[in-house]
């Protein structure tokens, strides 16, 4: 009587058959993810921007959080362990802007990173202040709720303004004041002021090339966006036309854009100015402002970076947290 012959694939040991099981498997895991990720590529890209942004807070060792402190339903990211340390973004930023810099500062600081109210994912009032002092006011009742006692203060842009003046008003909780780039000193007039005065609002977009011309604005070397991923910051830009463009005409004003002017005389902590060389937005020569204008400051930092614009904290990332670190450290 004749023997049934086995496949080939009968004839494999055990082991080897279970093992092309699990491959095949996971090439249609793979082939199926990467179908998913396709489609939401094409029709819900925003979806790949919130994956992004939990990728890079995984990476920091950050944890998103929210808390209702004042007129605002904050939401932040909190992470790591040492001394305290509070990073502000800038003007129609976020909190995700400083998560490559926060990765390099979480091994040895409790750091804290909110969306500045009104920005990111943080409320804001219809109607409502979001100018520097009142900003500013809006970050006592925030410390308070979170227990933030004495900490380093980081501002980048509009947000070292608000450090600026907060750390005028709340001498005993800012052990030490890091400007990065900030609005609110007098610096040479360059081509970005000359626009602003002539009414253009580089923070408003139509279309993909508005975006880019603000990417090559604020960056010394653009980051390359794939176009659907374009498609929906400049939907998150439309939403929020309105506030963006009130906003900004506010701080275009004289008491606004010179907010730190009047109050680096009288800030008694250590202060560093960090500034890109090749800042379009806010020359260098602000730093010269700031060092001139410290006469109360213990400890005055100064140092300028090269191979950057206006966004150290994601062009230079690790050379950014270097030097906070040790400002940290020596104050």
């Amino acid at each position: 009587m004749a023997t049934p012959s086995r496949s080939p694939s009968e004839s494999r040991p055990l082991w080897q058959r279970l093992l092309l099981r699990r491959l095949k498997f996971l090439v249609v895991v793979a082939a199926v993810l990467g179908i998913g990720a396709g489609l939401v590529y094409l029709f819900a890209p925003s979806l790949l921007l919130k994956a992004d942004a939990a990728r890079l807070a995984m990476q920091a060792h950050v944890e998103k959080k929210t808390i209702q402190a004042g007129d605002t339903h904050w939401s932040y990211y909190e992470g790591g362990d040492g001394p305290n340390i509070v990073l502000l973004h800038g003007f129609a930023a976020n909190k995700e802007t400083w998560l490559e810099t926060a990765k390099e500062l979480t091994a040895h600081f409790h750091v804290i990173v909110p969306d500045l109210p009104g920005w990111g994912e943080s409320s804001r009032t219809e109607g409502g202040d979001y100018g520097i002092t009142a900003q500013a006011a809006r970050l006592e009742p925030f410390f308070a709720a979170v227990g933030m006692q004495r900490f380093m203060l980081v501002g980048h842009s509009m947000g070292g303004a608000i450090a600026g003046v907060y750390a005028d008003q709340h001498h005993e909780r800012v052990a030490s004041l890091v400007l990065m780039d900030a609005l609110g000193l007098t610096f040479k007039e360059n081509d970005f002021t000359r626009e602003v005065k002539a009414g253009k609002n580089p923070f408003l977009w139509e279309n993909r090339a508005d975006l880019e011309s603000l990417l090559a604005l604020i960056f010394l070397q653009p980051p390359h966006i794939p176009p659907r991923l374009e498609d929906a910051l400049l939907q998150r830009n439309r939403d929020d036309h309105a506030f963006i463009a009130r906003t900004f005409d506010e701080l275009r004003r004289p008491e606004q854009a010179l907010s730190l002017d009047p109050v680096i005389g009288r800030l008694p902590m250590p202060v560093l100015g960090l500034w890109c060389h090749d800042d379009k937005v806010i020359d260098v020569s602000a730093l010269d402002t700031l060092r001139s204008g410290l006469k109360s400051s213990p400890a005055i930092g100064a140092t300028v970076l090269n191979g950057c614009n206006h966004m150290p904290l994601l062009e230079k990332p690790e050379e950014t947290a270097r030097i906070i670190t040790s400002f940290a450290l020596a104050h």
